[in-house]
């Protein structure tokens, strides 16, 4: 499951900011199949602790254990609009010298964009429009605000994700003992990457043992990457950029010899978490042969 498909096939929005996926409000109506597909890949993940590329924010799966969304919950999910938010119920109309009603100018009808970027209006009162925020309404237009983003404007599509999520986990004590915070760790894995941890659980085929001179190489070569390549090179080689619980040497990454020294990239299995890396000459050209496969992975075919 890869965030660019979902997103491809209009179930699913990407927020530049959080980087975190969110139901597309104007998702085709035939697509009840497909949501329930996506939460039961997500409960079965969970269950054979396997690490997806795909980040949901908490709120999501603060849903899945049977919470609702709320306005807090927009910081982490629409960060956006949350900061707008919450300059409106901060505002000081004797401060600022003006009331709430002209200096922000909104109704209790609000748009909601889509996919596409295309606005969806959605009255969160009967006539909606006619009503307008002012200082003496306001918390409560943030409260139907929120639940509408969280809640209702994206009912039809979480219902179906939700009951394909059930559909792995009803019987398990997961939706009871687990927070949010720590089934998104099951689902997404740690942004906390102890390179250590990798090289000391890694094993080796193909002729490399530990001390091999190429090996030495590859451990000072791969010590020396910024994070973000670091995470560059877990994607390659495992599929994700993130550890698993228990930290990356639950990986078992394997480093395989592929041949002798040559011009040839390393290449990896992510199903395996195997490198295959052949015999360098020199730490130099292991650098280089290795940067330019992990950064260009996805367009080579590397993987």
């Amino acid at each position: 499951m890869h965030t660019g498909l979902l997103v491809i096939l209009g179930m699913f929005m990407a927020n530049e900011e959080t980087r975190c996926l969110w139901f597309n409000p104007s998702a085709a109506e035939d697509l009840d199949r497909e949501y329930t597909l996506i939460g039961m890949l997500l409960g079965l993940a969970i269950y054979n602790s396997i690490i997806l590329d795909i980040k949901f924010p908490l709120v999501i799966y603060r849903k899945l254990i049977g919470k609702i969304g709320t306005f807090e919950d927009l910081e982490a999910s629409h960060p956006t609009i949350y900061r707008s938010l919450k300059s409106l119920l901060t505002f000081d109309e004797q401060n600022e010298g003006i009331t709430v009603e002209d200096a922000f100018g909104l109704t209790f009808q609000v748009a909601i964009t889509d996919a596409i970027d295309s606005p969806v209006l959605f009255d969160l009162k009967e006539n909606g429009n006619t009503i307008p925020v002012t200082n003496a309404n306001r918390e409560e237009f943030v409260r139907l605000y929120s639940d509408l983003l969280l809640n209702k404007s994206i009912e039809k599509q979480f219902d179906p994700f939700f009951h394909g999520f059930l559909l792995v986990t009803r019987d398990s004590s997961l939706r009871k003992l687990f927070r949010a915070d720590e089934i998104d760790l099951l689902v997404a894995g740690s942004q906390v990457l102890d390179f250590n941890q990798l090289a000391s659980a890694a094993d080796y085929d193909g002729g490399y043992t530990k001390d091999s001179p190429t090996i030495r190489n590859f451990w000072s070569v791969l010590m020396t990457f910024t994070d973000e390549k670091k995470r560059k090179f877990l994607q390659f080689t495992t599929g994700s950029d993130r550890a698993p619980i228990g930290g990356l040497a639950r990986l078992k990454l394997i480093i395989s010899r592929n041949g002798p020294d040559s011009d040839r990239l390393p290449t990896a299995h992510t199903c395996f978490n195997a490198l295959l890396l052949p015999d360098y000459s020199s730490i130099e050209k292991l650098q280089e042969k290795l940067s330019i496969a992990i950064d260009n992975a996805a367009g080579f075919g590397l993987r």
